[in-house]
């Protein structure tokens, strides 16, 4: 790796990685969501089998950390299965698992706010289960749970940066390498400032959608 002379080919290099950090957030965040949906549900259900079920998976989760989860993903689970994920699919994996595990609990206790009134209104209107979640809770528990989505998904995306570790070439893994590559201070500084501020360029569209989406859903709602 050769050393950079010029301060000014720092960001560039570094924004390499960036097409890498989209794909794992994007990936994560389609899976970490499918599996809020599912779980959270699963957590409201009536079947005891099916409740443990979802607890189990969504503590097991929280309860380890993301980078052990990576580790597992890339190296444990190869030895385990006749199927070898790739790095990126391992990374994708565990961030999809994690933050579904930590999302779930936002959709769950969404689900549960909706006032037991308007459950049983909806029942005195003869309306199925199916009917009763689709028409009557979902539209209200999907505007009380996207502050919290909306959170969840920027901390989706700082948690990419730990694909680093599994040596999958994202932003953090190539601003490290300039770092090995260039050992002044001045040079540290204006990598670690590079990419500090490339992921708050990144979030900032996250944290806009989250306030418009706010605001849409709250249209037409009474706060008295």
């Amino acid at each position: 790796m050769r050393v950079f002379t010029n301060i000014g080919e720092f960001l560039p290099f570094i924004l390499g990685g960036l097409t890498t950090t989209v794909q794992a957030f994007l990936f994560g965040a389609v899976l970490a969501y499918s599996i809020a949906i599912v779980a959270g549900l699963m957590r409201t259900s009536k079947l005891a089998v099916v409740r443990i079920v979802a607890t189990i998976f969504v503590e097991l989760f929280r309860g380890t950390s993301l980078l052990v989860q990576m580790f597992f993903f890339a190296f444990v689970f190869p030895a385990l299965t006749p199927f070898t994920p790739s790095l990126f699919l391992a990374g994708g994996l565990a961030l999809g698992f994690n933050y579904g595990a930590y999302a779930s609990e936002v959709v769950r206790g969404a689900v549960l706010s909706v006032p037991e009134g308007q459950k049983e209104a909806a029942i005195s209107l003869n309306m199925s289960k199916v009917q009763r979640m689709r028409f009557v809770i979902l539209p209200q528990a999907i505007r009380i749970m996207l502050p919290g989505i909306g959170n969840n998904s920027i901390e989706l995306l700082k948690g990419t940066s730990l694909v680093y570790f599994i040596s999958l070439a994202d932003m953090t893994y190539r601003a490290d390498i300039l770092r090995g590559a260039n050992t002044a201070l001045s040079s540290q500084i204006e990598i670690y400032t590079y990419l500090l501020f490339t992921y708050f360029v990144l979030a900032l569209p996250l944290i806009f959608l989250t306030r418009w989406l706010e605001k849409r859903a709250s249209k037409g709602v009474s706060t008295a």
